[in-house]
């Protein structure tokens, strides 16, 4: 059977070898309480993060590089990934955190189908998803939590190879969207929460992104505006890239957001640009 999944639509059969995200099924890096997620998802106790290997945009400046080349992880079953979750509950868990699960959203649809939580589950994308996909497993999600990382077409081309970012972003964060917000004691349980991270050079474009995003969603939509970018994966060919951002870009980007009537926004601080947040891959 021909992947069509994400908007890469690579064709491959990967019943028998793996598409152009790097996997066949389901590969497992991480499962544990991440405390670093925004404070909706992480709450009390910490997100109960299940780190997915491979993904179809591989990113040049991934902060989990390893993981979405695929060079960490061990493959799962549904079954398995569904004792995962358990797991987690157990361990207190106050969401189960699918991170870059569009390339295998098919197979977590099929795990939740298995076992669906007793707490939140998130769907923590990239945002270059196909809303069909996202149709799929929307009866088993709860919180979406895409990243919205680009509008200019010649950045997300440079940076990931991938001219049609936005346009399927676009499409999959107005979908999600539609989903009502339900709040409880500062604990998202069900809507919309989006990401943004700000790249070195690239404030214009994180403008670009709040400008869309103003017009698209309602404006009390958490919004998470990330400082964390740190130089590392792909990024000899981009010397751009090879410094973090400064306070004034970092600065102008919030502004904006405030400008525009965003009212939920989370922002960090400059001490979030460190590789020590970064998870160690450990299957």
């Amino acid at each position: 059977m021909k992947c069509t999944l994400c908007p890469v639509a690579c064709g491959a059969d990967r019943t028998t070898r793996a598409g152009r995200c790097g996997v066949k099924g389901l590969t497992v890096a991480k499962a544990y309480l991440h405390p670093y997620e925004e404070p909706p998802i992480c709450h009390t106790n910490g997100a109960g993060a299940v780190f997915f290997g491979g993904c179809s945009l591989r990113c040049v400046f991934c902060q989990n590089y390893e993981l979405s080349r695929a060079q960490r992880g061990r493959e799962v079953s549904p079954r398995e990934l569904a004792d995962i979750f358990r797991s987690l509950e157990e361990q207190g868990a106050d969401c189960i955190d699918l991170v870059t699960p569009d390339h295998v959203s098919n197979l977590i649809a099929e795990t939740l189908k298995l076992y669906r939580p007793k707490v939140p589950v998130v769907y923590n994308s990239g945002g270059y998803c196909k809303v069909e996909a996202l149709e799929e497993i929307a009866p088993y999600i709860d919180v979406w939590m895409p990243d919205l990382k680009f509008c200019d077409p010649m950045l997300s081309k440079r940076y990931t190879g991938r001219e049609d970012y936005f346009e399927h972003a676009a499409r999959a964060i107005a979908y999600m969207a539609k989903t009502p917000a339900v709040w409880e004691n500062g604990k998202l349980l069900k809507g919309l929460l989006i990401r943004h991270l700000v790249l070195p050079a690239c404030s214009y474009d994180s403008l670009a992104v709040l400008s869309f995003l103003a017009r698209t969603v309602p404006l009390d939509t958490p919004l998470s505006i990330m400082r964390q970018y740190t130089p590392m994966g792909d990024i000899a060919n981009f010397p751009e890239l090879n410094r973090k951002i400064t306070a004034r870009e970092y600065r102008r980007v919030v502004d904006c957001a405030q400008t525009l009537g965003l009212t939920n926004l989370f922002t960090q601080e400059r001490g979030c640009a460190d590789t020590s947040f970064i998870p160690k891959w450990d299957q």
